[in-house]
């Protein structure tokens, strides 16, 4: 049984947030703004504060407020507090067995890998619901706002932090309509692809670099590049013949197999990390999050066997 704490030595709780959050402005005016409060209401928290202590927090320089010896000594501990409980609320959303499962990815994974197969995951699991989320910023995983991530590393994320379940090799091959493939003839060399418009996601504009180099010939397309933002749009546009998309992932498998897309030269440039699914290490026995790397992984190992044989 954990010892009683006794409240009656804390200042008023509520009015810690306004204190944090004129500490970190160092101004009662933007403090109230954050809070969407008034500047007197942050005044009377700070004040409360004062009285309950019995002593000065902020002296007045100018227009603004200046942290006293005694604040500076305060605010750690008050900032310490506020992390620990938010880190405690993070911890109920991520095991509360009826909140949506947060599933971190990119654009072009969900529309084209795994939205297609989170109809079959939820008919064997209706106990967990999910939430895609395909609005990082970053490539990297991020562990506040997700709970699981379908997402590219280079190098296997820091083991003492992370669970990492590897599932594709990040490998580059260039892919294209049917009639785009046919007008450079049966056995269409590298060069040939260089006359074509080539399309380029902006963040990845390397990778053309990257899959020139591993069949040995210099990137010099004759004809401007198509820049573009997701891998999405790019398949869209080989896809209408409009151009030649270059795919790191499995994200054409139904296109290939149903001939809507083809793949010119047979060459892949296999690239350093993988796709993958990943979660914090401390959560990787969460019921929900180990169900759905499972049966995720699974997928793709059926997935893999069945192309095989």
């Amino acid at each position: 049984m954990h010892p009683k704490i006794d409240l009656k030595q804390l200042p008023p709780l509520k009015a810690l947030k306004g204190f944090e959050a004129a500490t970190r402005h160092q101004s009662i005016r933007d403090a109230a703004d954050e809070l969407c409060l008034t500047h007197p209401a942050v005044s009377h928290q700070v004040q409360l504060i004062e009285d309950a202590l019995g002593v000065t927090l902020f002296v007045q320089e100018g227009r603004h407020i200046v942290s006293t010896e005694e604040g500076k000594v305060l605010y750690p501990y008050v900032r310490a507090a506020f992390e620990s409980l938010l880190e405690g609320v993070e911890e109920v959303h991520r095991n509360a067995l009826d909140k949506p499962l947060r599933v971190q990815t990119y654009v072009t994974a969900s529309i084209r890998w795994l939205a297609r197969r989170v109809p079959q995951f939820l008919a064997d699991h209706p106990e967990i619901k999910l939430t895609l989320n395909t609005c990082a910023v970053e490539w990297e995983f991020d562990d506040v706002h997700a709970d699981v991530g379908l997402v590219y590393c280079a190098t296997e994320p820091d083991p003492a932090k992370f669970h990492w379940v590897p599932l594709y090799e990040y490998a580059l091959f260039p892919v294209c309509s049917p009639e785009v493939a046919a007008a450079m003839g049966q056995k269409p060399t590298s060069q040939q692809l260089m006359t074509k418009p080539l399309v380029a996601i902006y963040t990845e504009v390397q990778n053309w670099e990257t899959w020139f180099a591993s069949v040995g010939a210099e990137f010099e397309p004759s004809v401007p590049y198509l820049m573009v933002d997701t891998l999405a749009v790019a398949l869209e546009m080989a896809l209408n013949g409009e151009g030649i998309a270059l795919v790191n992932g499995p994200f054409v498998d139904q296109d290939m197999a149903a001939g809507r897309l083809v793949q010119p030269i047979a060459h892949k440039a296999v690239c350093p990390g993988a796709w993958g699914l990943i979660c914090r290490k401390d959560m990787r026995e969460n019921p929900r999050i180990r169900t759905f790397m499972d049966w995720v992984a699974k997928n793709v190992a059926d997935s893999q066997s069945a192309k095989a044989g």
